[in-house]
């Protein structure tokens, strides 16, 4: 017998409640329960960083928390990041200008992962944005391409802030 509760959560701005079992991760109720297949689960170890999203403003690794811990609390997955349906934000944008994805598996949690980073760090050096990355595997793009779009999300969100 699967033990449940009843959560409650904010995911890009909706208000879900659902019952849970207790076990389920939080990656696996985002993709699974709320049909969210944006959040990615590569090593489902936190090692990776593909399943990285926003909790309360800060990042966190889905796969190593349970969906129950989310109660309350108000989640950002990339399908959150760009303000509306025909509008890129302009992190996603300079991806997208400077080759910063390939493959696109790790390009989630790279977002999630740089806007907070350039919420906390708006003029960041190209060390700063390594560092901030460092966390974040990503087997196709050298990582250049992603260095460079940071960087330059980071002039075009000082030049339009929100």
């Amino acid at each position: 017998m699967t033990e449940k509760r009843t959560i409650a959560v904010t995911v890009n701005g909706t208000k879900y409640e659902k019952e849970v079992p207790v076990r389920i991760t939080l990656a696996d109720f985002i993709r699974y329960e709320l049909g969210l297949t944006g959040t990615h689960l590569g090593c489902e170890h936190g090692v990776c960083g593909a399943c990285t999203i926003l909790i309360d403003g800060h990042s966190a690794r889905s796969c190593l928390m349970l969906a129950v811990q989310a109660h309350g609390h108000e989640i950002l997955t990339v399908e959150g990041i760009a303000p509306s349906a025909d509008q890129l934000h302009p992190l996603q944008e300079a991806f997208r200008d400077n080759h910063g994805l390939q493959c696109g598996f790790c390009t989630p949690g790279m977002l999630t992962t740089l806007l907070e980073f350039l919420r906390d760090n708006p003029d960041p050096t190209e060390r700063e944005v390594r560092v901030a990355i460092s966390g974040n595997l990503c087997r196709c793009t050298g990582y250049q391409g992603i260095v460079l779009a940071a960087l330059d999300a980071a002039k075009r969100m000082k030049a339009n802030p929100t």
